[in-house]
């Protein structure tokens, strides 16, 4: 089963969740980062507790708004050098506070027994090469239609330009795999976003809302594209690069000071 749970494959031992934070031996004070168990996993600290909450927000919110079917995408968010990142089949309405899931920036395993997203490969990716604080990886159906049919979508509108520029199309390959994890980094060049070839579309931030906030753009550009295209005997009107590189520049000062 792809949530089967590490200690199903030959280890045993108390589950590091949120219910284990606290006290030791009656000593107050003391750092939750003690192991438990098996040498990868300890307990999580707060921060990581926070993080987390947030992330299944942000996991559910996806499949409300339409951007992933099931369990089809992944959120992580980074928490110093821990990712913290959704489980590998298992529906984001049964994650609970217990069901943390944790690697470092190698993969390995740190917090949690359910096993970690199969596109770890991914996530681990742009925070290596990146100034990332979360990413967000759906399936989002206009996206992936967009993915399919050109390199690069087409600037249809100045929000591109708060993604870096016109947004590239990744070269197709096999989920999961480290080939797919270049070629998403490769279209990820000066981009905070893009779109992965017959699959869907990736977006990272420094935070989970400006993350989804990102992904849920790319999709809307992308419905936009396909629907203007979509008209008989007639083509849509096009941004140069000049002019999305200007909104891109007045959209970095968009929104409340201080």
């Amino acid at each position: 089963m792809a949530e089967r749970r590490r200690d199903e494959r030959g280890g045993q031992g108390e589950r590091g969740g949120r219910g284990d934070r606290g006290e030791r031996g009656g000593l107050e004070g003391v750092e939750s980062v003690e192991a438990v168990g098996e040498p990868w996993r300890r307990r999580v600290r707060p921060e990581e507790a926070s993080a987390w909450d947030e992330l299944v927000v942000t996991a559910r919110r996806t499949v409300t708004d339409g951007l992933v079917v099931g369990t089809s995408g992944n959120v992580s968010a980074r928490v110093g050098d821990i990712v913290l990142v959704t489980p590998s089949g298992v529906p984001y309405d049964r994650l609970t506070s217990d069901d943390t899931v944790g690697v470092d920036l190698d993969g390995r395993q740190v917090l949690g027994t359910l096993l970690p997203t199969s596109e770890l490969p991914m996530h681990l990716a742009v925070y290596r090469d990146t100034d990332a604080r979360a990413v967000v990886h759906t399936h989002a159906v206009h996206a992936t239609a967009v993915s399919t049919l050109v390199p690069e979508l087409p600037s249809i509108h100045y929000m591109s330009g708060a993604l870096g520029g016109p947004v590239r199309v990744a070269a197709y390959a096999t989920y999961g795999t480290e080939e797919l994890a270049e070629n998403m980094l490769r279209a990820l060049t000066d981009r905070s976003a893009c779109l992965l070839q017959n699959h869907g579309t990736i977006a990272y931030g420094t935070s989970l809302d400006q993350a989804y906030d990102r992904t849920a753009q790319l999709e809307w550009m992308c419905r936009l594209w396909l629907t203007a295209s979509s008209v008989p005997g007639l083509s849509p009107t096009l941004l140069s690069g000049e002019q999305v590189a200007e909104a891109g520049k007045r959209l970095r000062g968009y929104g409340q000071r201080g």
